[in-house]
């Protein structure tokens, strides 16, 4: 499903606009702190300080997104990190066996390599100015 097109959505305010870049640089920011220390990006994106500040932000903000194109990133912005969290869960539950903690990095691998996806994916699109298609 594409997203609709740009003049359908209303205008965004440009601080709005400036506040979505700093959320998806907060999310960007535990991605390189998870890749470069002895965390899983799954784990740092969860439980680090500046994935935490981004959601918080998300939800602050979300309001004023209403009925414009940053709405879709907002949505994907929070999404990204509920969905990272339940897998989160699940691979820390694994961890509570042999067999599953062998499932369980895999899993935190996976689900980083699919959080920086949706970190570049989302950023470039709101770069192009343009809403994240998201399925009904």
């Amino acid at each position: 499903m594409s997203a609709p097109e740009p003049a359908a959505f209303a205008a965004p305010d440009e601080g709005l606009v400036a506040w979505t870049h700093v959320i998806y640089a907060l999310h960007a920011l535990s991605v390189v702190i998870g890749a470069t220390s002895a965390a899983f990006i799954v784990t740092a994106f969860v439980f680090g300080f500046p994935s935490i500040v981004a959601v918080v932000l998300n939800y602050v903000k979300r309001s004023e997104a209403r009925g414009t194109f940053l709405e879709s990133h907002f949505r994907w912005q929070i999404r990204t990190f509920w969905f990272t969290l339940l897998w989160c869960a699940i691979g820390g539950m694994l961890f509570a066996t042999l067999i599953g903690a062998l499932l369980a990095f895999p899993l935190f691998v996976a689900v980083g390599l699919w959080v920086v996806y949706r970190v570049v994916r989302g950023w470039v699109a709101l770069k192009d100015g343009k809403a994240i298609a998201i399925p009904a």
